[in-house]
């Protein structure tokens, strides 16, 4: 019998986590994005916020169509293919999405961006679909865990960097430029930036194309039937574009048009009567516009909840036909995860715009790189401590560690910032709401429901903070909202797909769809900040937040009547 251990294929892992970088890389620069084309293309909140429509929704188009056609055929097409060439098709699929990127900044058209981005994320999709599966079989399935987690710490260094790159891609330099003169930059630097992250998605496929050591990764298990699953995902997904349409066309529509001319009127006006009047007429056109959008954005949220809870609810009744929605820790799970996504997207894409108020800097679109880099870096922060639970460590050692491996990270993003020649002096008390986090994690003590409990208990304290306040003090308590969300994915994960049994790569495959989170959320935080203003527009993580804590009492009744040990539960960290 040979005992030889498994030997990690090195070359194919390295390769595989630079993938990982490359989600987070775009994931995060899409939030420094967000405010330059808000000024450069003269767009409302919402409008500036279809980017990150755009990009989620994307993964959530990939996994249903890839759901779609293993119900229909009974076969896994990722595992049909092998995870090897899923992530060389995604891969091309991303570099497609690239080149039409640079298409669409050279003929300078919003809406094209935003299908270049839909194509580069579409590709994600399939290469997030295969790439966790593939990372535990590039060596000893007992190691598989710390190669993900690796994987997710990658990702996260991706969060980080990605804010300052496409800052400067944006902005050709660190120094202050006014929003007023963004309209006039020139997106040369865009172009050179999508040629070489193109270049590297050909050069990532060729590596793993050409690799004879990296293995196919083929499987052939059949896929398992969920009809009534399939059906309820497709009615809502209808109803989604139902619900978006509108929205889309009412900025064609005659009020629309009136608005605009309004306020080209406006701009020229010298009267101070003829201002006054003029802006009387755009906001009794406007308003009531706001609120009809407003009222459709509802809709498509009640869509997605409502789906949900129909499944839920059916399914408790009825099992046969829901595959892995048969199972009330699932479904429930997938609305949590649908909302963490959520509020970890539009906290962070909506900062920029909420920075721009007298009481939160003043900042110029430019000036606020350093804040995107540390909200998202706090995801790195969180989620390296995270991954301590993955390695064999002594008590002892695992407890310095969670102290020692948070701070070494805040330096970090301190650090990198500091050499792009921004000044981080206002960031350095940060450090107290990383020591509240690094609390949350001994008080945790690795179980899933509890770290549930305690990260959203401290993700909902810090928007309400952040709603009662303003200032250093707000911003400090909006940035934390990436503290609390760091850890979120895993925990949600581990208790969404425990004891599904044959049905746990569909359960996995339902969670991925519900990233569609982070391309419904942030728009409609962006209307309601077009309505009620963007400071309180923050009240909407509230609500998420809440809805967390209330998914991590719950599942552990359902998980108790099924007879699952909770203390057994492994946290699944990666993104």
């Amino acid at each position: 019998m040979n005992n030889k251990p498994i030997q990690t294929n090195y070359p194919a892992l390295y390769t595989l986590i630079t993938v990982f970088f490359f989600w987070g890389f775009i994931a995060a620069g899409n939030s420094i994005f967000i405010p330059f084309c808000k000024n450069y293309f003269s767009l409302d909140q919402f409008q500036s916020q279809l980017i990150d429509f755009a990009y989620y929704s994307a993964y959530y188009t990939g996994a249903l169509l890839l759901f779609i056609f293993g119900t229909l055929t009974g076969k896994d097409l990722v595992g049909k293919w092998g995870y090897k060439r899923s992530i060389v098709y995604g891969l091309l699929f991303s570099a497609v999405g690239a080149a039409a990127m640079i298409g669409a900044v050279e003929i300078n058209v919003y809406t094209a961006m935003l299908i270049g981005l839909f194509i580069v994320a579409l590709g994600f999709s399939l290469q997030q679909t295969a790439a966790n599966s593939f990372a535990v079989i590039l060596g000893d399935p007992k190691t598989g865990a710390s190669r993900v987690n690796l994987g997710g710490g990658v990702n996260s260094l991706g969060t980080t960097i990605g804010p300052l790159v496409i800052g400067f891609a944006l902005f050709g330099t660190f120094e202050t430029v006014s929003d007023a003169d963004i309209a006039n930059l020139p997106l040369s630097k865009v172009v050179i930036l999508y040629s070489g992250v193109g270049l590297l998605f050909l050069l990532a496929a060729a590596l793993f194309y050409f690799s004879k050591k990296v293995p196919a990764g083929f499987n052939l298990e059949p896929m398992e039937p969920a009809n009534k699953a399939r059906t309820t995902l497709i009615v809502m997904t209808v109803l989604l574009f139902c619900a978006f349409a509108p929205v889309f066309m009412s900025y064609k529509s005659e009020a629309a048009l009136q608005i605009e001319a309004l306020q080209a009127q406006l701009k020229v006006a010298i009267d101070a009567a003829t201002q006054t009047s003029l802006a009387a007429q755009i906001e009794a056109l406007k308003h009531p516009l706001e609120l009809t959008r407003m009222a459709w954005l509802s809709a498509a949220l009640v869509v997605v909840i409502g789906g949900l809870l129909f499944a839920y609810n059916r399914a408790k009744k009825k099992p046969d036909g829901w595959g892995a929605m048969q199972y009330p820790q699932l479904v429930l799970g997938m609305l949590a995860l649908f909302l963490y996504v959520g509020i970890e997207v539009a906290i962070g894409s909506n900062l920029g715009e909420l920075l721009t108020l007298d009481e939160f800097g003043n900042l110029q679109s430019s000036e606020i790189t350093p804040y995107i880099s540390m909200y998202w870096g706090s995801m790195m922060i969180g989620r390296w401590a995270g991954a301590l639970s993955a390695f064999n460590l002594m008590s002892s050692t695992k407890k310095i560690l969670t102290i020692i491996v948070p701070l070494i990270a805040f330096v970090l993003i301190i650090g990198v910032n500091s050499l792009a020649g921004f000044d981080m002096s206002v960031l350095y008390y940060y450090v107290i709401c990383v020591f509240i986090q690094i609390a949350a994690f001994f008080f945790s003590k690795d179980r899933p429901i509890r770290t549930l409990l305690i990260f959203g208990s401290f993700g909902l304290i810090a928007m309400v903070v952040g709603l009662l306040t303003s200032g250093t003090l707000a911003i400090y308590a909006f940035l934390s909202g990436g503290l609390a969300c760091s850890i979120m994915w895993g925990s949600i994960y581990s208790l969404s797909i425990v004891g599904l049994g044959k049905y746990t790569e569909q359960g996995s495959a339902f969670l991925v769809m519900m990233i569609l989170g982070g391309g419904i959320l942030p728009p409609i935080q962006g209307k309601l900040a077009d309505i009620i203003g963007i400071h309180n527009s923050y009240i909407v993580p509230v609500f998420a937040f809440l809805y967390i804590i209330i998914f991590a009492i719950m599942v552990k009744g359902f998980l108790k009547k099924q007879g699952i040990d909770m203390e057994k539960i492994e946290v699944e960290a990666s993104h």
